[in-house]
This record gives structure tokens, C-alpha cells and sequence, in this order.
């Protein structure tokens, strides 16, 4: 659901007041085309807002949601494929998706369409729904800071909870604040199922969704490389700062696309963002600047701080320059480990646009742990030989800048 609301306020149904439903992805077995929390808006004129499937099972999400809008009632329904009845709303893909359909509106435990217009008025802080899945629930609870939100403190979580008849709210709350806070504050999507003391088999149900403000990518270096890499990050979502010492550089036209544009020493800066509290563990930090001025003192800063990420730029000579340099200043070795140089992945890259895809491509690795190198890609500082290969001549020289 929150990937549609940066769309809702351009969205003529809800600009206009009409009634709508949602329609979500609660469960998904085999393969399947959306994950679990996609969701789909659908008006009672029948336009929609999102996809779920790709179209398998749109037409038919969209006939039950104008029934229960006529209801008023929650559904639950399943889309698998059969082999029998080639006709029947499926997917084709040979998966199984379970949708939760719900009317929105003012009644009492409902999830309202301006609850959602007021999360999008929280960029820097993120945000988070919580709502109630399993069969017959309905209702959200809207959290505007998902980093602070303490599930045994709030009244609208208990009243979610109980709607329904539970007589175990507080033995539920228990169990959602150790469940529940996680993921918000790891910025991810889950169910939660809560067991439940009464006769009835289902368990409570609680869809999870959570965004975190964007994570930070420090790019150090206003050359060609850097000029590649900031709008290259941007597609993935990063805030972008673009950091360099030289204020005639710093500020060319071709960086705009950076969240911050910042002239001052490297170092410097780097130690008054960690010092006002404005990195954390999902910061990735991207040297390109290969002078050792610069390097030796900002990579010394960077490697002391819990981030994500620390890169540098540089042939395999100016690494292991550096590396003496920043060992003679007291660098731990199990510091230096967490140094990417060569910076990126071993695509073969040699302009600065596909030296930006490498790079890219190592935070995405490194980001998510489990793809990238885990399924074959060699980072370069794992690697041995020159770093450039140029198909049909002889490489006869590593060059200086990469």
C-alpha cells in the first residue's frame, strides 16, 4: 500500500471523494508475479489504482471489490492456476496469490484515504501501516515514525487487536511489540500472525508494511565517475551528497541531480554529518577522488563509523599505497577489510557510466547480503590481474583512476 501514496494525491477517484477498496497480496506460494503487501486501489467507477498480477486476476479483484463496497464487508480470495478450467481468473505463472479485499472509509476500523494522504507529509521520517488481515478483519493503524513507534503504547494497536471479540488484547499486544517493532524498524514487510485463546482456528492477522527514510550514498569526488554515479543512485532510492573540496568543481550543472551538493574538505565534513547524528548502518560512503590528501584522512574517518559501505577508487597500486598510508595512521586491519577498493564489481567496466553500473552493483551486493556475490559476481578487491579488459588489444597498463 505505501507504494501507491506518492501516487494518490494526482489519483482523480480519490481526489474526488469517491468510495473505494484495497486490495492486497497477503499471501503468495510458488511463483508468482507481486510480492506479499502489493496492493491495488479500486473505486466504486471501477478505475484502479496499481496492479497485483500483472492482469491474471485484476478484472475479477476488481468485481469483488465493488461488491464489498456495496456491503461493506472484508474478503479473502485465492488465485492459483488450473489446468481444467483454462478460462477461470488465475495465474498462468503456475502460482497462488491470496488477496484481502477491504472498503475504505470513516466507519469505525477503517483504514481512511486521508490517514494515508497525511503519511506522505513525513518524507524524512518514513512510515508505516499496520493492518488487520485475517478473515473478517479490517482496520489500520497509520504510524507516521515507524523508528519510534512502541507497539505496548498505542491505544489504536490495542483497539485493532480486539476488534473482533479477542478477550486476549493484552496477551496479543505482547506478542506484536516482539514481532511487529522489528519490522518497522528495519523498514521491511511481514505478516504477523498472533495465536489467539478463543475457539476460533484462524489467528490474528497483521500485514506489516514500513518504509525508512531513504539511506544516504556520500559520493566523494566531482569528476566524470562521480558525475555517472549520483543519478545512477538515485534510480535506487539513495539521498544523494555529493561532497568535494574544490567549490569551482563542486558545483557544475552536471550534479544536480544530488539530493546535496556540499564544497568543504572531505574529512571534515564527513566527521560533522557523523557527529550530528546523520549517518547510520545503512550508509554507504564512495570515494573517487584517488589523491591522498584527500583519501588518507577521509578513509581513516570512514572506517572508524558503523556504515554499510565504504568504497574507494584507485588502480591496485594506489590501493596498496593507501593501505600502508592508512595502517602508518593506526587503521586496524579488521577495519581495512571493510574497505571496497578497487571500488565495484568485476563487470569489465571502463567508462565512467559503466564504472557507475559496477559500483551500483556491489551496493546492491553488499546491501542485500544474499544476492550479487553470493550468487557468482566477484568484487574486485576479491579479484587479482588488471582491473580494465578491453576486447581485441592488450591491456598495458592499469589505469590511474579506477
Amino acid at each position: 500500500m505505501l507504494d501507491l501514496l506518492p501516487l494518490l494525491g494526482t489519483w482523480r477517484p480519490a481526489a474526488s471523494g469517491q468510495r473505494c477498496a484495497v486490495a492486497t497480496v497477503v499471501g503468495a506460494d510458488g511463483s508468482v508475479p507481486r510480492p506479499v503487501g502489493t496492493s491495488m486501489l479500486v473505486a466504486e467507477t471501477g478505475e484502479v489504482l496499481g496492479s497485483l498480477s500483472g492482469g491474471c486476476v485484476e478484472g475479477t479483484v476488481v468485481e469483488v471489490a465493488l461488491e464489498a463496497m456495496r456491503d461493506g464487508g472484508t474478503r479473502r480470495e485465492f488465485f492459483g492456476y488450473s489446468a481444467e478450467d483454462a478460462f477461470a481468473a488465475g495465474l498462468t505463472c503456475g502460482g497462488g496469490l491470496e488477496i484481502h479485499i477491504e472498503p475504505l472509509g470513516p466507519e469505525p476500523n477503517r483504514l481512511r484515504l486521508d490517514s494515508l494522504h497525511g503519511l506522505t507529509g513525513h518524507p524524512g521520517r518514513g512510515a508505516a501501516l499496520i493492518r488487520r488481515v485475517d478473515a473478517g478483519g479490517s482496520g489500520a493503524v497509520v504510524v507516521p515514525d515507524p523508528a519510534t513507534f512502541q507497539v505496548l503504547r498505542s491505544a489504536e494497536l490495542a483497539v485493532l487487536l480486539a476488534h473482533g471479540g479477542p478477550a486476549d488484547a493484552g496477551t496479543l499486544m505482547l506478542a506484536a511489540a516482539a514481532q511487529v517493532e522489528p519490522l518497522l524498524r528495519q523498514g521491511r514487510t511481514g505478516l504477523v500472525r498472533l495465536a489467539r485463546e478463543d475457539c476460533l482456528p484462524e489467528p490474528v492477522t497483521l500485514l506489516v508494511e514500513s518504509r525508512l527514510p531513504a539511506a544516504r550514498l556520500l559520493v566523494f569526488g566531482a569528476n566524470d565517475f562521480g558525475a555517472a554515479l549520483v543519478p545512477a543512485a538515485k534510480l535506487l532510492g539513495f539521498r544523494v551528497t555529493l561532497c568535494d573540496a574544490r567549490p569551482a568543481f563542486a558545483r557544475q550543472d552536471r550534479f544536480s541531480a544530488a539530493d546535496e551538493v556540499v564544497a568543504a574538505w572531505p574529512h571534515r565534513y564527513l566527521a560533522e554529518e557523523a557527529q550530528a547524528g546523520r549517518l547510520d548502518s545503512r550508509t554507504a560512503i564512495c570515494l573517487l577522488t584517488h589523491d591522498p590528501k584527500f583519501d588518507v584522512p577521509l578513509l581513516q574517518s570512514a572506517l572508524s563509523l558503523d556504515v554499510a559501505y565504504v568504497g574507494a577508487m584507485g588502480s591496485r597500486s594506489s590501493h596498496r599505497g593507501r593501505l600502508e598510508a592508512l595502517r602508518r595512521a593506526g587503521v586496524a586491519d579488521e577495519d581495512l577489510a571493510r574497505l571496497h577498493s578497487p571500488i565495484g564489481l568485476d563487470l569489465g567496466a571502463v567508462t565512467p557510466e559503466e564504472v557507475a553500473v559496477s559500483i551500483i552493483a556491489e551496493l546492491v551486493a553488499t546491501r542485500s547480503k544474499t544476492a550479487g556475490l553470493a550468487q557468482g559476481s566477484v568484487s574486485l578487491k576479491d579479484a587479482t590481474g588488471p582491473i580494465h579488459h578491453y576486447a581485441g588489444a592488450p591491456v598495458r597498463q592499469e589505469a590511474p583512476w579506477t
